[in-house]
């Protein structure tokens, strides 16, 4: 080895520790920038684009996944859950558009990269309005729409309310029906360690997982505290009790689809099957071994009950399925 190479040896050591601190530092202080990243870089790969359209005024963010040229045009809405955004659909978003479907989904107001309500108000009405308002601005013509978790009531409200604009429903581990919540109502915006362990538990399901290296909690509870006004605004409006849909979900008259974990500690599997009663013509379909996040953490599963359901004409007959998670 030349001298001239020994000597720049140590220069090069010092810029690669540097980078190392700096990459250190910015995961300390925001540990989602690595994965947010990561899944952005993946849509966008997969011809997944970002948009805006003006909604009342406001800027919403929208994902935008088109079906392969020359594909009839079905357009499907997704729509996410509470303390979350559109990239939580990343794993179905690609697959959904290569089958030939025209996927849309939405950050609802407050959440992900669309503006925060100039009052504050991010409540169940105000997300299914901005959602009314997203298929009008984008003149979408009756297509199915997707909701998860907070998303699925959402989507069942607008569903109910203008029932001539959705060609059919799917819901995930939805939120909507009554039942006894058994956790602190600060679970979604937790302040420590032991609240952020908190609420993995419940949205995870019993098997093994990945805890979370301590480094990173900070970071993450500085975004939840970011945070904390809409998704205190979204869930004392579920808390209330005047948007409950237990006496009104008889009167979806399109085909629903009702994807649930079993092992959802956070809506009840229960809750699911009475969902399934309530509406007769439903298609129910339970996995085994999964929790709330079944939707994106179970997605192999879930992606051909999904295009299934969405494919068959005439629609699927009333029914209810287990299948098993993968090992």
């Amino acid at each position: 080895m030349s001298g001239s190479s020994t000597r720049r040896w140590p220069v090069w050591v010092a810029v690669g520790a540097s980078i190392v601190v700096v990459l250190a530092l910015l995961i300390w202080l925001n540990p989602f920038l690595l994965i947010d990243t990561s899944v952005d870089v993946y849509l966008r790969t997969h011809g997944v684009s970002h948009h805006h359209v003006d909604v009342d005024g406001y800027q919403i963010h929208y994902l935008e996944a088109k079906a392969p040229a020359g594909s009839p045009d079905k357009p499907l809405v997704l729509v996410h859950g509470l303390g979350a955004r559109a990239t939580d659909w990343a794993p179905l978003i690609p697959a959904l558009a290569a089958h030939g479907y025209h996927v849309y989904a939405l950050d609802l107001l407050g959440y992900g990269s669309s503006p925060k309500p100039r009052d504050g108000d991010a409540s169940l009405a105000v997300e299914e309005h901005i959602t009314s308002g997203f298929l009008q601005a984008l003149r979408l013509d009756k297509p199915d729409v997707a909701g998860w978790s907070m998303g699925g009531w959402v989507a069942m409200k607008l569903a109910l309310d203008y029932p001539e604009r959705v060609r059919r429903l799917l819901l995930y581990d939805s939120a909507g029906l009554y039942f006894i919540i058994d956790f602190p109502h600060t679970l979604f915006t937790p302040t420590d360690r032991a609240g952020f362990d908190a609420l993995m538990q419940r949205i995870e399901p019993d098997h093994p997982r990945m805890k979370m290296p301590g480094f990173v909690i900070p970071g993450m509870l500085r975004r939840f505290e970011k945070n904390r006004a809409i998704v205190d605004s979204s869930f004392h409006s579920m808390l209330t009790g005047r948007e409950i849909l237990d006496f009104r979900v008889h009167a979806l008259q399109m085909p629903v689809l009702i994807v649930w974990g079993t092992e959802d500690k956070l809506t009840p599997l229960a809750t699911g099957l009475r969902l399934h009663e309530l509406v007769p013509q439903s298609v129910f379909v339970g996995l085994r071994g999964c929790g709330h996040l079944a939707a994106a953490e179970c997605s192999k599963q879930v992606l051909p009950e999904t295009l299934k359901f969405l494919d068959a004409e005439p629609p699927l007959p009333a029914s209810i399925n287990y299948l098993d998670a993968p090992k």
